[in-house]
């Protein structure tokens, strides 16, 4: 149920998208984004802190869109907080004692603070490059296959780089176990 009322608003821009237009869409993302935000925080009393900045971007965001019945506003949307995300993931290398990949990770995985530096170095680099990716799609190609790219793309990119990032913590963790019985 969780997983259906995260992927409500991408679901309802894109029907919106396909139903009528973008504008349309941008306005409906509008109502459904603080709706959901509030059903997140009935469920769970938490807010999840990335919607939370995703929502607020779509509301400052899709005014001008809307006022100016210019796509481009909204269409760098996900470059801003994917490059914003970036910028925490960074930045949590260097205030604390734990970034935040070890943060989110730490109970499910073993690692040396080198590892955790490499891990959340790639979600670093992840975010940089699929934000980077919206832009050239968004200023290169049409509106719909932006649109398309923004549910299908980014979501098949996250995919890949999770199944990536899966491989390369298997082949860390048995490398690290080997080398735990070795020095055994």
């Amino acid at each position: 149920m969780q997983l259906f009322i995260d992927y409500l608003p991408i679901l309802a821009f894109f029907g919106a998208y396909f139903y009528k237009d973008f504008f349309f869409a941008t306005a409906v993302l509008m109502v459904v984004m603080p709706i959901v935000l509030g059903l997140q925080w009935l469920m769970t009393k938490k807010v999840n802190r990335i919607y939370l900045a995703s929502t607020a971007l779509v509301l400052v965001l899709g005014i001008p869109t809307l006022m100016f019945k210019n796509p481009l506003f909204l269409i760098w949307k996900p470059t801003v907080l994917n490059w914003a995300i970036a910028i925490v993931f960074l930045g949590s290398q260097f205030v604390g004692e734990k970034s935040i990949v070890e943060r989110m990770m730490g109970a499910a995985a073993t690692l040396n603070k080198e590892q955790w530096l490499k891990l959340n170095s790639m979600w670093v680099v992840f975010f940089l490059f699929v934000g980077s990716i919206n832009l050239y799609v968004g200023f290169t190609y049409s509106e719909p296959t932006w649109v398309k790219f923004k549910l299908f793309g980014m979501f098949g990119l996250t995919i890949l780089f999770v199944v990536v990032q899966t491989i390369w913590l298997t082949f860390v963790i048995d490398k690290n176990e080997v080398g735990k019985k070795e020095a055994e």
